[in-house]
């Protein structure tokens, strides 16, 4: 199974205005993530210890749960465009916390970068298809996770290789920034799940062929 999830705005906006490697969310997009932050889930996944056992740390368990691959864009990866620094190593340190491989999509190749607690992040230069057909490889009998960001989430939308799709619902406006479903006229979904929690409404989706 394909699966997708990604917090979203009211407007429609999985990042704010403005992005830039110093503010790779834009401006005022930290806002959408802010709901994850203190949960008990979210800490242990980052090396951290406490945090709040509530409904959404339920959510959290279950959206990572069985996750055998990811797949992310160059931009969700950062390190500006063109030819890679090969001193950068991604946003999340030496101990990533996707402790899986995780394929990322990019016009320039790069050798595979193996991260400390099981991380190997590995560059696909010929194509989401490509991306897709190695992270099921790897994932085995497990689910490949399409992380990010929404350009990319698109593509895999527009080409129907998404088959669930989890939006948590931030009650917060941008009025601006990069949106999730723009030029997806035709995309069909059924409501198979509505989660209410403390701050934000998780939704989930299935995605109709």
């Amino acid at each position: 199974m394909v699966i997708s999830q990604l917090s979203i705005s009211l407007d429609g906006y999985v990042a704010g205005p403005d992005q830039s490697l110093q503010d790779p969310l834009g401006r005022g997009g930290l806002q959408l993530h802010e709901w994850v932050f203190g949960l008990d889930t979210w800490r242990a996944q980052h090396g951290l210890t406490g945090g709040e056992r509530n409904i959404d740390a339920e959510v959290v368990d279950e959206m990572t749960r069985d996750i055998g691959a990811y797949i992310m864009g160059r931009r969700m990866f950062g390190g500006g465009a063109g030819d890679w620094d090969e001193a950068w190593q991604g946003w999340w340190g030496d101990e990533p916390p996707f402790r899986t491989p995780v394929f990322v999509l990019s016009h320039h190749p790069r050798t595979p970068l193996v991260m400390n607690g099981g991380t190997e992040f590995r560059f696909v230069t010929d194509g989401i298809e490509s991306a897709l057909r190695q992270a099921r490889e790897a994932a085995g009998d497990r689910r490949v996770a399409i992380a990010g960001g929404a350009s990319t989430v698109r593509q895999y939308l527009t080409a129907g290789l998404i088959d669930t799709l989890q939006l948590h619902l931030v009650p917060i406006i941008l009025g601006g920034g990069e949106k999730l479903l723009d030029g997806l006229d035709s995309l069909r979904l059924e409501q198979v799940a509505v989660v209410a929690g403390p701050t934000v409404t998780h939704v989930t989706y299935r995605v109709l062929r």
